[in-house]
């Protein structure tokens, strides 16, 4: 009898359903951490080594005689080519794998480095603007072809959100780190030294390889055809088309914000060299506190979409006002308005990428987001350089409301066209 029981109540136990998934397997148990960690520091690397410039561009410009807000030009000339490469990236990531290319994103910021370091001319500036944009743009493409294979659905914004951080971190450690070393020493050595952890991460993502590039596909044609691949999903998907609208406009905004805001307070309002890097800094912070948290929103309470029309009227108020800084300005007034202005325009790019993602699915997420990074990359190329033709012409009030029109433009059109549904795996 006492047999029987137990067989009976064993039997029971087995009928029961297992609990979900999100019960059984915790938030952090199932997040991929190796491929989130390598891709947060390629992003972080490449992209400070870019922003440095940006952050020095006073000291820059007053050694080789030119205007500071130039340094929109050196921006430009990164993601213009960073947009081919993102739109290049995918043939050659399905080929060699997303590690290798991520390992050619390395050589590049190095070349970028060393070229900028020891020329010191506007030549070769703009060569190592051209080194380190022929591999920036395949960093959304790689990071997303080794995430979104192993990410559940309902964490994939604060995954994306997460790996995003490496922009705004960037430009955090490029205004708090290359100011004081251009100080004590000049601003070739605050560059130079950046070397150093881009040289360890190369050989770091080498270990990585056997594992994560065995989805490689030595076979797998590069042709001319594949190459503009992703453009070719516009036509098939009419959401894609609103949201690589929106985020061109939202993107042109970000890096003028990251762009000027240095040359912008130290020309208008007054501040220090320092001063400026620390509110430049502050800004990129806000984006990286912020992007976490948009993506447990998104996941859980908010449509990632209909948090990205917000912030497209949150970033243009913020751009409205800070085109009327001046001296008159109160510090806590700068501080909060980039607080604000960090948390939008430069906080909204993980939900953009997992939206892309969302849309490719695993076997197009590389083609669905170097669209996304070639259409953000082309406004950056253009909105910073025409930015600073704006402010030749009509100061700095205008050249930022200009780009809060644009910004509240782009968000009317994801609230018109784009739809506001709630995005369920």
């Amino acid at each position: 009898m006492a047999l029987a029981l137990v067989r009976q109540s064993a039997a029971g136990l087995a009928a029961i359903p297992p609990p979900p998934e999100s019960t059984t397997n915790p938030l952090m148990s199932r997040i991929p951490y190796i491929p989130l960690i390598a891709a947060l520091i390629v992003q972080t690397l490449a992209t400070m080594s870019a922003y440095s410039i940006a952050a020095a561009a006073p000291s820059i410009s007053q050694e080789l005689q030119v205007p500071g807000e130039y340094v929109g030009l050196f921006i430009s000339i990164v993601y213009g080519l960073g947009m081919v490469s993102a739109m290049f990236s995918p043939s050659f990531i399905h080929r060699y794998g997303a590690v290798r290319v991520s390992q050619v994103i390395m050589v590049a910021t190095i070349a970028m480095i060393l070229t900028a370091s020891q020329g010191g001319t506007l030549a070769t500036l703009a060569l190592s603007a051209v080194l380190l944009g022929c591999g920036y743009g395949a960093t959304a493409p790689t990071s997303s072809h080794l995430l979104m294979k192993r990410t559940p659905p309902d964490i994939r914004n604060l995954v994306f959100s997460i790996r995003q951080i490496g922009v705004p971190l960037g430009g955090v450690l490029g205004g708090l780190i290359v100011p004081p070393l251009v100080l004590a020493f000049d601003w070739k050595t605050a560059l130079f030294v950046q070397i150093v952890p881009a040289a360890v991460m190369l050989t770091l993502l080498q270990l990585m390889r056997r594992e994560y590039d065995a989805d490689k596909d030595p076979g797998h044609a590069i042709r001319a055809k594949g190459l503009i691949g992703p453009l070719m999903l516009l036509k098939t998907m009419p959401e894609l088309r609103v949201l690589t609208l929106a985020a061109f406009f939202y993107a042109g905004t970000q890096l003028c914000f990251v762009a000027y805001t240095s040359v912008h307070l130290t020309s208008q309002a007054g501040f220090g060299l320092v001063a400026a890097g620390q509110m430049l800094a502050t800004y990129q912070l806000s984006g990286v506190i912020s992007r976490p948290i948009w993506g447990v929103i998104a996941d859980r309470w908010v449509p990632a979409r209909t948090m990205l029309i917000v912030m497209g009227f949150v970033m243009a108020a913020m751009a409205v006002l800070a085109g009327s800084f001046s001296p008159e300005w109160p510090w806590l007034g700068i501080f909060v308005v980039s607080i604000v202005a960090g948390a939008t325009a430069s906080g909204y790019t993980g939900l953009a990428f997992a939206e892309y993602a969302r849309m490719g699915g695993p076997e197009r997420a590389a083609e669905t987001t170097g669209l996304g990074a070639a259409s953000q990359f082309f406004g950056v190329m253009l909105l910073p350089s025409s930015f600073s033709f704006v402010v030749a012409a009509g100061g700095y009030d205008l050249a930022y409301e200009v780009i809060a029109a644009l910004a509240a433009l782009s968000g009317g059109a994801l609230w018109l066209f784009g739809g506001e549904r709630r995005r369920r795996p």
